[in-house]
């Protein structure tokens, strides 16, 4: 089972970088294995596998950077970038990769 949230390590730790995903979103997995790939350090959140009080908590605080709470969102130097969706392109521009 997948957790519902952790930290992938990374060689590339410059910037705090935050995945909310879905767990059953292909598009979130090819973010993460995008970020994994180019050894880029993370933590991430998978909100569908949260219950109650917490799962709440973390969809409004995605709303703060994407107001349509969809998924993938990738958080960068909290909140002073946000990437929504599977632009790895962007991810690498705002991460200077």
């Amino acid at each position: 089972m997948t957790e519902a949230r952790g930290y992938v390590e990374g060689e590339h730790n410059e910037h705090e970088v935050m995945l909310c995903a879905l767990s059953t979103c292909i598009w979130c997995r090819k973010m993460r294995e995008f970020l994994e790939a180019e050894g880029i350090a993370f933590n991430f959140v998978y909100v569908d596998l949260l219950d109650g009080e917490e799962r709440d908590a973390v969809k409004a605080e995605v709303r703060q950077w994407n107001p349509r709470a969809s998924f993938p969102t990738v958080v960068i130097d909290g909140g002073e970038h946000c990437v929504v969706g599977a632009k790895t392109d962007s991810v690498k521009e705002v991460l200077g990769l």
